[in-house]
């Protein structure tokens, strides 16, 4: 931070000009600035993090290396499946992250464009409707089961001949760069400070203790560092030593502007394989994988659906690869042309409207928690990462956390620390 000091020196000699009667001499000297928190990442989680720690009367600094967001939070669907919790802690998150949602464009002063429509889960017609309906009674909110006739009068867009049925249950939804935007804004307006650069490593004092973090132009201090980088969370602690139990899919979409088609609901497959392939990638076994690039664990899905925001504009995808190389070549044509065909098939209506194929990366943990809290073997270094639901439950945990930060003893965090796979 520069301070200016200016001094005037009237009357310094007679014969000058009268300029010299106004002189100025300008002193520059910096002052290092250290904050309570530095957060990395302006993504929904950084976002969300930053607005709550700064909410609580913390000095907080936001990194991010893009002026405008290119993550999972640019392409995000937006969905918020407060419904579909399965355990005490879960349900308990889901129902939180749900009332936090309902009133966060009032608390922030800005529309979040959050909405409650239908999810229309679609099954395959070499699937059983009951039991797929009986796979989905567990959630807190059991998805009702549709016939055929019952589904394409819900969503007319669905091709009837495509399915053996579908699941239905209300579902939030946002704008995901609405919402990160609002948290933005409040976040200034309570003081926070948001810095664009790229964060290459933590900074060490002398101690070996963590005193801030490493951008590309300078260097950055705080007593505390929460890293909210999703997916690249992993390289860079990696890089500073530190191996976390975090994962990450490359994600595929295609977005459309504005169009005249009219989708009603949110569709998604009731068999949702991300899910399995997260679970089935990130064993221990295979977690050396991980550490090289080049490696591709399993093997590519695709789960076919769309989504159709305020603006009139679509999502459709969505291609998931596990891919350890965050920057690992893709064949765009390829993916586009399988998403076309395979959402086509179930929504004929969409499978040739124009545009753009997209790529991003999405953070998950083994278990579909996320790993919040103190990184092992470090001091001051926290995550807040690997989110399979966020937008259900990131409002929430991030206000808990920033709770935890000023002292307040929070037993359900602690189910969510990094070092339970250790």
């Amino acid at each position: 931070m520069a301070i200016v000091i200016s001094i005037g020196i009237p009357g310094l000699v007679e014969s000058l000009s009268p300029l010299a009667w106004s002189l100025h001499i300008e002193i520059e000297f910096w002052v290092m600035r250290t904050y309570d928190w530095i957060v990395v990442g302006s993504g929904i989680t950084g976002a969300a993090l930053s607005y709550e720690l700064a909410k609580q009367g913390l000095s907080v600094l936001r990194l991010e290396r893009h002026e405008t967001l290119q993550g999972a939070t640019r392409f995000g669907y937006g969905g918020i499946a407060y419904w579909s919790g399965t355990t005490d802690l879960t349900r308990q998150l889901c129902a939180e992250g749900i009332a936090l949602q309902r009133t966060l464009s009032e608390e922030l002063n800005a529309d979040t464009e959050f909405r409650e429509l239908d999810l229309l889960l679609t099954i395959a017609p070499d699937e059983d409707p009951e039991t797929i309906a009986q796979a989905h009674a567990h959630f807190a909110i059991p998805p009702q089961l549709l016939s055929v006739t019952e589904a394409c009068e819900l969503e007319p867009l669905l091709n009837p001949q495509a399915i053996a049925g579908a699941l239905t249950v209300k579902h939030g939804h946002v704008s995901t760069t609405a919402i990160a935007a609002a948290y933005t804004k409040a976040f200034i307006r309570l003081g926070g400070m948001v810095q664009i650069d790229q964060v290459n490593g933590l900074h060490h004092g002398e101690e070996g203790r963590v005193t801030g973090v490493r951008g590309q132009d300078a260097s950055y201090y705080s007593a505390n560092v929460a890293i909210c980088a999703g997916a690249l969370s992993r390289s860079l602690l990696k890089a500073a030593g530190i191996p976390v139990r975090l994962y990450f899919t490359h994600a595929e979409l295609i977005e459309t502007p504005p169009v005249e088609v009219t989708l009603r609901s949110l569709v998604m497959p009731a068999n949702t394989k991300r899910f399995q392939l997260e679970a089935e990638a990130s064993t221990a076994d295979l977690d050396t994988l991980w550490n090289q690039p080049g490696n591709e664990p399993m093997p590519a899905i695709l789960d076919a659906g769309a989504i159709q925001l305020l603006n009139g504009s679509l999502r459709i995808g969505q291609m998931s690869r596990v891919l350890t190389d965050p920057n690992a070549p893709i064949d765009a044509a390829a993916s586009e042309a399988t998403m076309r065909t395979s959402v086509g098939a179930i929504l004929p209506a969409l499978g040739d409207l124009p545009g753009t194929w997209h790529h991003c990366l999405i953070a998950f943990s083994h278990d579909r928690l996320p790993l919040i809290g103190a990184v092992p073997g470090i001091e001051n270094v926290h995550l807040f990462s690997g989110f399979s639901n966020p937008l259900a439950v990131v409002p929430a945990l991030a206000r808990r956390f920033a709770h935890s930060a000023i002292g307040q003893a929070d037993e359900l965090l602690a189910q969510l620390l990094p070092d339970r796979f250790v």
